[in-house]
């Protein structure tokens, strides 16, 4: 039990040489913000705070934060919010990523140094919730994640649009010359109408998803809309369950994040169809534990897990469907009998104690399909090697033409994403709906930071004539909203020296999904020759951020985090 003098404002004095000093002098300070003397000896609850001008899904985080600190409040601790750096998927240049782990270092190092008995982590759009869940779990101190839910749906002729599922559609007519101008223009102010993150099962459902699935939210509350009441009602009870941590060393971050618990999520992940993008964050989760995920693993779950979720993009529905028909709850039974049921909670519960308690049988089958009738036999993501990603490869096969699993075309290669804009929709360019593009320099070593421009556009010569698919390669990323018969995250990357980088236009590329392989049909000589002829990269960039991402960035495999930031594994 922590001890008195260890608590609150107490807890981690700055050092003057004098302890008595450093307390007189901290609540001195204190008091200057108005806490009555009662206050200040009462246990402290930090809240991460995430809102941000630069962050619209974070847009109702004031009112949430209000919530959280009456729960603090009512049971009995004193709640202090500070910020942390905020992640806006769409406002950050040149990729959120190359971001997370900056974020992750400010979360786990505020976490330790400032003073809390425990804490609540405030997130929601894509990169801010394994951001905070990674650095929680180097942290090691008590803490709980409060996600900031989904937005609700927006409307246009009558049918239901959510971001960005939807802007993805709708732009890929307009590029076609099915929606004009005007059109478009309307269709941008109907697509995200509400705060919130994205209403399909993009990256921030998929990560707020596998919050659940790891244990580190409340039951229930993953896939609760933004501007529900409910929202509110969760964010109270959150503050109120962070006061209950406080004081304990077994519901901490780095023992709720576990070899068992990862598996589990890596289930929920694969049955959700969910994003691709949730494979390199779990995997730097797991990494801050001291847990490998890895890609073999993956395809032996996926090869047992069916996808039972039918949301954008992958299915028709979205977030709030899935919230009515049960969420995370219904999922989690669903799965029951292939999960790890002794895996604990934030709650002190284990998931098998928890989904015991649930007794709410409602459930909408248009949405969350039963194991004896599932929408596809098995998991959404299956890894893929072969000579071109010798260490993996990710394909979204749930939101694939299956008529293109087992295909070899010609390539048609862009060196870089300068490239890529500058010749996409040329009309001379030289390409067919059979040949597979292949994008170079996109990568966690680029210094493009692995955006997620791994959805590359369909030739607009070929949209124009109705092609909605092709095969597209890459060593960058795609939203969590996108769709399409794409491979991803090839490691080692161009700029790693992969063999990405050896391709060029007129090689034969085959993809075999059955097989799980992805080759260049090139000879070894050739291959040797090229990468011979190779220049030698840039010089990294010498000061800031981006030298130090540079120097210590891994690849995918490794969940793009700082070499000197994952634990060491048992």
């Amino acid at each position: 039990m922590v001890q008195k003098h260890d608590v609150g404002f107490a807890n981690g004095l700055t050092n003057y040489g004098d302890r008595d000093f450093s307390l007189y002098l901290r609540r001195s300070f204190a008091q200057s913000m108005g806490y009555s003397r009662e206050m200040l000896e009462k246990p402290v609850v930090g809240i991460a705070y995430t809102g941000s001008g630069f962050n619209n899904c974070h847009r109702h985080f004031p009112e949430l934060l209000e919530a959280v600190k009456r729960g603090v409040l009512a049971s009995g601790a004193l709640p202090v919010a500070f910020p942390t750096i905020s992640l806006g998927e769409v406002f950050l240049s040149p990729t959120s990523l190359k971001f997370r782990n900056l974020m992750a270092m400010d979360t786990e190092e505020m976490i330790r140094a400032q003073p809390m008995d425990a804490v609540v982590l405030m997130g929601g759009c894509d990169k801010t919730v394994p951001a905070q869940l990674m650095g929680a779990v180097s942290a090691a101190r008590p803490a709980i994640m409060l996600i900031g839910g989904p937005m609700m749906t927006g409307r246009h002729r009558g049918e239901r649009l959510g971001a960005c599922t939807d802007c993805r559609r709708f732009w890929a007519r307009y590029r076609a010359g099915d929606v004009s101008a005007d059109e478009i223009s309307t269709v941008e102010g109907r697509l995200a109408t509400t705060s919130g993150t994205c209403a399909v099962m993009g990256t921030a459902s998929t990560m707020a998803c596998i919050a659940e699935a790891l244990g580190m939210i409340l039951p229930g509350t993953a896939a609760i809309p933004a501007v529900h009441a409910d929202r509110l009602r969760a964010a109270e009870a959150t503050g109120a369950a962070a006061v209950r941590l406080i004081g304990s060393t077994t519901l901490t971050p780095e023992k709720i994040v576990n070899a068992k618990s990862v598996e589990n999520a890596l289930r929920v992940l694969l049955a959700l169809g969910g994003s691709t993008n949730a494979v390199i964050h779990l995997t730097a989760i797991a990494g801050r534990a001291g847990v490998r995920v890895s890609l073999e693993r993956l395809n032996e779950l996926s090869a047992t897990t069916p996808v039972l979720v039918n949301l954008k993009p992958v299915g028709n529905g979205y977030m709030e469907d899935f919230h009515a028909s049960g969420g995370m709850g219904r999922l989690l039974r669903e799965l029951k009998d292939l999960l790890h049921l002794d895996c604990m909670t934030i709650t002190g519960e284990t998931l098998g104690e928890r989904l015991a308690a649930e007794h709410d049988d409602h459930v909408d089958r248009t949405v969350i399909a039963a194991r004896s009738e599932p929408l596809e036999p098995q998991g959404g993501l299956v890894a893929l090697f072969g000579n071109l990603a010798p260490q993996g490869a990710i394909l979204k096969r749930s939101a694939a033409d299956v008529r293109l699993f087992e295909h070899e075309g010609r390539a048609v290669v862009f060196s870089s994403l300068a490239d890529l804009a500058a010749r996409i929709d040329d009309p001379a360019l030289d390409v067919t709906a059979d040949d597979i593009l292949v994008l170079q320099n996109a990568g966690p070593h680029a210094p493009e930071a692995m955006p997620e421009a791994g959805y590359l556009p369909i030739p607009k010569k070929l949209a124009a004539k109705g092609v909605k698919d092709m095969i597209r390669v890459s060593d960058a990323r795609m939203s969590g909203t996108a769709f399409g018969t794409i491979v991803l995250h090839v490691t080692p990357d161009t700029a790693s020296g992969g063999p990405l980088a050896l391709v060029r236009t007129g090689d034969r590329i085959r993809l075999s999904v059955g097989k799980g392989r992805i080759d260049l049909l090139v000879d070894e000589d050739e291959l040797k020759r090229r990468a011979a002829a190779i220049p030698p990269a840039e010089a990294p960039p010498a000061r800031g951020y981006s030298a130090l991402y540079a120097r210590e960035i891994l690849g995918a495999d490794e969940g793009c985090d700082f070499r000197f930031l994952v634990a060491p594994q048992p």
